[in-house]
């Protein structure tokens, strides 16, 4: 029996730099200083600039990149790693190939970072930076073969108090960018994954709404559901409201994401498709937000696969179980020294199912305890197939430091230098 839980603590990751990996490239040093800079004077004190200053440098030292390297091909395998069977055999010890792709679509939600205007002086603070035909090599991600065909704005339900005046209006930025949607057009790529792949990539929390919207940690009732009214799925109101507000001169993330999912069908739908949403803290949860819809919302759906970096809490048992039913695949990829995974909520488990909070005691914790939790909708499922990585492995990194742990960065520095869990680490990797 194991009982998890925590509070939601918003999650942030600055304009990163890529990490070694034979198909990914640096940014001047000089340039993601000063990225850097802009982020942190809004979202992290002066210890935590410090500390992820000195995990630039490190990295910039003890890597190297062979663009030389072949990327490896996927063929007739896709649709397994693609997580068709849940990534058996693959993930523990973790497959040369998987972790290729893994590395390769957090670069797309490094990408999405990185095209973000987050200078809260800046006139066009919380916009796209780059034109769509220009976005991915601009960020430094380089030729993907793919090409970008929407971007993708989230809007906040929640806004600032009336009472509350004269503030900076980067505080109250409603509407904001927050990712894009990406189709392979490279014949050699398309050949290479096996399929053709449209990638969903979306960033993490960056505004001062967002980071409010992070807080409303309860869950409430999925719209739409058609099933049973008790025990359908709920997710955490923060993220659906994220996920379906809209404005007058906004439509709602959702809104984007079906229409454009809708034409991606119609133009390509007779030829092996795949739809891969990836996403780092926020983006995280709002990838899994568009993988239940998708599903649910398109019978004639590609196949869904979520790669998730640092991930909070979503959703409760009922939602992870429509997924799993849809055919929707979840790789979470987690760092066990990050906070963000653990929270919003409690999970009560006891192997693989979740169990009532209206047994008398789980885990010794008193009735009225569970009776409280339960009432205030704060139980929570953690969705999907697991890679759990640890900092505490790695010799490069600053073990006490959060925002180091949770950095997106940080995660993909540990993917590239997981072996096993007999080998959690291996130097000669990174």
């Amino acid at each position: 029996m194991r009982v998890a839980f925590g509070f939601r603590a918003g999650a942030n990751s600055p304009t990163s730099p890529p990490l070694h990996s034979p198909n990914l490239s640096f940014a001047t040093k000089t340039d993601r200083s000063e990225k850097f800079r802009k982020n942190s004077n809004l979202a992290f004190s002066a210890a935590t600039s410090s500390s992820l200053k000195q995990l630039d440098s490190t990295f910039m030292q003890c890597s190297s990149v062979d663009a030389t390297q072949p990327s490896p091909k996927l063929g007739k395998r896709w649709m397994e790693y693609q997580g068709s069977n849940n990534w058996e055999c693959l993930l523990d010890p973790l497959d040369h190939t998987l972790r290729s792709e893994i590395l390769r679509y957090g670069q797309f939600v490094e990408a999405a970072y990185r095209s973000l205007d987050s200078d809260p002086m800046s006139p066009t603070y919380a916009t796209c930076r780059f034109p769509r035909n220009s976005l991915l090599t601009r960020s430094g991600f380089g030729q993907t073969g793919y090409r970008v065909t929407k971007n993708l704005r989230a809007t906040c339900g929640v806004q600032m108090p009336r009472w509350i005046g004269g503030v900076p209006s980067w505080m109250s930025t409603q509407s904001s960018w927050i990712g894009y949607v990406a189709i392979c057009q490279d014949k050699e790529e398309i050949a290479r994954l096996g399929r053709r792949d449209v990638v969903i990539a979306f960033r993490g929390t960056i505004t001062c709404l967002e980071w409010v919207e992070n807080l409303r940690a309860t869950l409430t009732e999925v719209p739409d559901y058609v099933g049973p009214k008790s025990g359908g799925p709920m997710v955490e109101r923060g993220f659906l409201s994220l996920y379906t507000s809209r404005t007058a001169t906004f439509s709602s993330l959702q809104d984007m994401i079906r229409r454009e999912i809708s034409k991606i069908i119609e133009l390509y739908g007779d030829e092996p498709l795949s739809l891969t949403i990836t996403g780092h803290s926020l983006g995280a949860a709002l990838a899994i937000l568009s993988a239940y819809d998708i599903a649910a919302t398109f019978a004639n759906a590609p196949m869904v696969t979520v790669v998730s970096f640092g991930g909070p809490r979503v959703g409760n048992r009922s939602l992870r179980c429509q997924l799993d039913k849809s055919g929707t695949r979840i790789l979470r990829i987690v760092n066990s020294d990050d906070p963000i995974p653990k929270v919003p909520g409690f999970v009560f488990e006891d192997g693989d199912d979740v169990e009532s909070t209206k047994n008398v005691h789980v885990a010794n914790l008193p009735r009225w305890i569970l009776k409280c939790v339960e009432d205030r909708q704060w139980v929570y499922a953690d969705m999907g197939q697991e890679l759990r990585l640890s900092s505490k492995e790695s010799p490069y990194l600053n073990k006490s430091n959060l925002a180091t742990c949770h950095d997106l960065k940080t995660y993909l520095h540990l993917v590239n230098g997981f072996v096993s869990s007999k080998c959690p680490f291996n130097e000669m990797m990174a």
